[in-house]
């Protein structure tokens, strides 16, 4: 007699058999995603290319040996975080998170009002944590279409993800974060570098596990 639950079992494996790839399928995909990867690379070919491969200006990755506390950002949704990461010995960290909503009056308001919220959160964070006097290096993770003309200087090319904040398409955000919170004037920070979702996996993970060289952010 059948175990119960052996006939689901087997009538999902049974749906799930086409998601099974074998070794021929997955040399496949890497052929052709490294194809794809260096058409990115090309000058001549990086407009069609499939996997855009853009600047960061990011010029080395971590050897695991740096130290310190770190404040991070990231934005990239309706929720966005506000992280403090204390880099102990190698492969020893310790990361705190705090999650804060974006109203939808906020998404589609001013783009003063959005970073003034942003600089709030993470002033509030700061606070809650008892780093708010201390100066911290800060990396701004920014999930949305840039035009990166340095470490610090990304240029907002178009609002996706439901945002339509006014005065910031065209702009950079490094800066409009900046004169948030100078309006404020009580945040002592050093924005070191703004980049996207997947060059602050890369390094994140490098800093973990050294022989990583890509970041990837499989989503919809």
């Amino acid at each position: 007699m059948p175990q119960p639950g052996a006939t689901s079992s087997v009538h999902i494996r049974e749906q799930c058999k086409e998601l099974i790839l074998t070794d021929k399928q997955f040399e496949e995909i890497m052929r052709r995603v490294i194809k794809e990867i260096n058409r990115g690379l090309s000058k001549e070919t990086h407009a069609e290319a499939d996997v855009k491969c853009f600047i960061t200006y990011v010029q080395d990755l971590p050897n695991g040996k740096e130290k310190g506390k770190f404040l991070a950002l990231d934005l990239g949704g309706t929720n966005f975080r506000v992280l403090l990461i204390h880099l102990k010995d190698e492969n020893d960290f310790e990361m705190l998170s705090k999650i804060y909503a974006i109203p939808q009056s906020i998404m589609l308001g001013s783009g003063t009002q959005l970073f003034d919220h942003i600089a709030e959160c993470l002033a509030n964070f700061m606070k809650e944590h008892s780093v708010y006097e201390e100066r911290l290096p800060l990396g701004f993770t920014f999930s949305f279409p840039l035009t990166q003309l340095g470490l610090t200087k990304g240029i907002l090319a178009r609002w996706t993800k439901g945002f339509n904040c006014s005065g910031v398409v065209g702009e950079d955000v490094v800066q409009l974060l900046k004169d948030a919170l100078a309006r404020r004037g009580d945040v002592q920070i050093d924005i070191c570098a703004i980049l996207n979702d997947t060059t602050g996996t890369l390094m994140s993970c490098a800093w973990k596990n050294h022989n990583c060289r890509i970041g990837l952010i499989v989503g919809m």
